[in-house]
């Protein structure tokens, strides 16, 4: 052996082990990020505008303002005045219809009332209209399991009872004189309760069809129904979106539909980031109020 490569080999060697110095450079730089997800951000709205083309649109409905609102999940951890602010922001837009696709509160039935009330504020000239969530039902996977068999029910009745339409695998026209666009609400998909023929039954397929539907899989069930605008909720954007590594906390199919406006086949998917959150983390994901503007296409 070579006597340089024999003295290098007998040399003591270096500490490899992060050691406490690298650890507290590593949270240090790390610490402002943790903190913005955890303080900042769950409570940033922010607000997006899209316009969504359709076909055959009545020349009244040309412009109609859609704002939508999604999973508000009433818990301790959404406060009021994170509701009210968001409230206050939806109603700034003036839209001429209001949407609230889903998941109220987080879990049981102590929330419901507050969150009704706070919700109840909200004004629009068609009207103010809802559809229920997985959490409404009281189910937290595909399998369709119910903790609260009848949660949803109280959910909806509060809703009812401060003014806001839900809607539950129905379809409610919007008049402008003596032209129409169709507003259809339809149950989560996760409950079971989804029934999409029962909620475009006796329609007329040349009027365009506005669809309310909390998870965004639905549009995959559409078949022959006419959709020209789906407005769902559910993924909350996964609340993680890294530099890179994109929505670490989605798998595959969530990421397919994970935030933002799609164009799956003849339809327009627009997936809302949500408004609140079950665990109080976000990171490149902004709670969003959303504002989409009916406007002609082919």
């Amino acid at each position: 052996m070579p006597l340089r490569k024999l003295v290098g080999w007998l040399r003591p060697r270096r500490k490899t082990s992060a050691g406490p110095g690298r650890v507290a450079r590593w949270v240090g730089k790390h610490w402002a990020h943790v903190a913005y997800a955890r303080h900042v951000e769950p409570t940033w709205l922010e607000l997006n505008a899209h316009p969504i083309p359709v076909r055959d649109l009545p020349t009244p409905f040309a412009g109609l303002r859609i704002v939508q609102m999604s999973d508000f999940h009433g818990s301790r951890n959404v406060s009021t005045a994170f509701l009210d602010e968001a409230c206050s922001l939806a109603q700034a837009q003036q839209g001429e219809v209001i949407v609230l696709t889903g998941d109220f509160i987080h879990k049981g039935f102590k929330h419901i009332d507050r969150v009704a009330r706070i919700l109840g504020q909200l004004r629009a000239p068609l009207g103010v209209f809802a559809v229920l969530g997985n959490h409404d039902f009281s189910v937290r996977n595909a399998l369709g399991m119910r903790r609260h068999k009848h949660l949803y029910r109280f959910v909806a009745e509060a809703l009812a009872a401060q003014g806001i339409r839900v809607l539950q695998n129905e379809t409610q026209p919007l008049l402008r004189g003596d032209q129409v666009v169709y507003l259809t609400g339809v149950d989560d998909l996760w409950s079971r309760e989804c029934n999409l023929d029962q909620a475009f039954a006796g329609l007329r397929p040349a009027v365009p069809r506005v669809v309310l539907a909390h998870n965004p899989w639905t549009i995959e069930h559409l078949q022959a129904h006419r959709c020209d605008l789906m407005l769902s909720g559910h993924t909350h954007g996964g609340q993680v979106k890294l530099p890179v590594l994109g929505h670490v906390t989605l798998g595959p199919k969530g990421r397919r539909f994970a935030s933002g406006l799609y164009k799956v086949r003849d339809s327009w998917l627009y997936v809302n980031k949500g408004v609140g959150f079950g665990f109080r983390v976000r990171y490149g994901v902004r709670p969003e109020v959303a504002v989409l503007t009916l406007v002609p296409g082919p």
